[in-house]
């Protein structure tokens, strides 16, 4: 009991003052920027900002400190930081991590990493885990209950392996979760138009058009686009794929200054809404 209720007491303090956010105002930049600056937040993902602009995106994507929010493949948690102090007090955080039952075993360790980033502080305690894979068949929330369905950077990943079919029945699973007139905020490494020929789908890029067209044959409408993340230092030609760039840096010492001059890569910003009737 002593242990419960010291977690409960240091779940407070941690989310003080976020907790006293005002849901209700119509902006949220102050409360997005609380758990941006969270102290549980670890230095190399907060060293990841400047590239991947959190406040500036989650605004954009109408994230509220009381929305539920379902995030698809969270990895390692680079958003889960933020999420989940951002949520705690008055929304609802779903992170749809690999299935827990997957016989992959990279699957299995990279939950079992994302488990135990949950179970070391208080922090996540409301965070609710689920399960999400192309092909299973897991709720990643309850039908019709989230206000945002968040991916980042993951379309390459599911096109590789299902192709425009694959890809379509994903935004299904995204649709079904969301309630009429809720927002999928899509973030991925922009390819140029120009340079969707060849092997493209081995370079971890995906079309902004390809985007729009498979989300709206899954019953989205395509809201609107954003530049906040845009880099246009970014060639997307690299000899290694979008991981030359940082964070990865697969080519490691060979002309690493010059991609990490760079930076990360170029990305599209994608809101697309459930209809709220149909």
């Amino acid at each position: 009991m002593k242990t419960i209720k010291l977690a409960l007491a240091l779940s407070a303090v941690l989310l003080s003052p976020l907790a006293n956010a005002d849901a209700s105002k119509g902006d949220h930049t102050e409360a997005l920027q609380l758990a941006v600056d969270h102290p549980t937040r670890s230095p190399a993902n907060v060293a990841r900002d400047k590239y991947r602009n959190p406040v500036a995106t989650l605004a954009f994507f109408e994230v509220k400190p009381d929305s539920t929010v379902v995030e698809i493949s969270p990895g390692g948690g680079w958003y889960t930081e933020i999420l989940a102090p951002l949520l705690a007090a008055h929304g609802t955080y779903y992170a749809a991590h690999f299935p827990a039952d997957s016989t992959s075993d990279y699957y299995k360790r990279n939950r079992a990493a994302f488990v135990e980033k949950l179970a070391a502080n208080p922090i996540y305690n409301r965070v609710q885990l689920t399960d999400f894979a192309p092909d299973n068949s897991s709720a990643i929330a309850p039908a019709g209950s989230a206000d945002v369905v968040l991916t980042f950077r993951n379309l390459h990943n599911w096109y590789s392996n299902g192709g425009d079919d694959g890809m379509v029945a994903i935004f299904k699973d995204f649709y079904k979760a969301l309630k009429p007139g809720g927002v999928l905020g899509v973030v991925e490494h922009r390819l140029p138009a120009d340079k969707m020929t060849g092997e493209w789908m081995k370079s971890g890029y995906f079309p902004q058009q390809l985007t729009i067209t498979l989300a709206e044959k899954a019953g989205f409408i395509f809201d609107s686009s954003s530049e906040i993340n845009a880099n246009p230092k970014d060639t997307a030609d690299h000899p290694g794929g979008v991981w030359t760039l940082p964070p990865v840096l697969r080519l490691k010492e060979q002309d690493k200054e010059k991609y990490l001059a760079i930076g990360e890569s170029d990305r599209m910003t994608l809101k697309f809404r459930k209809p709220v009737t149909e």
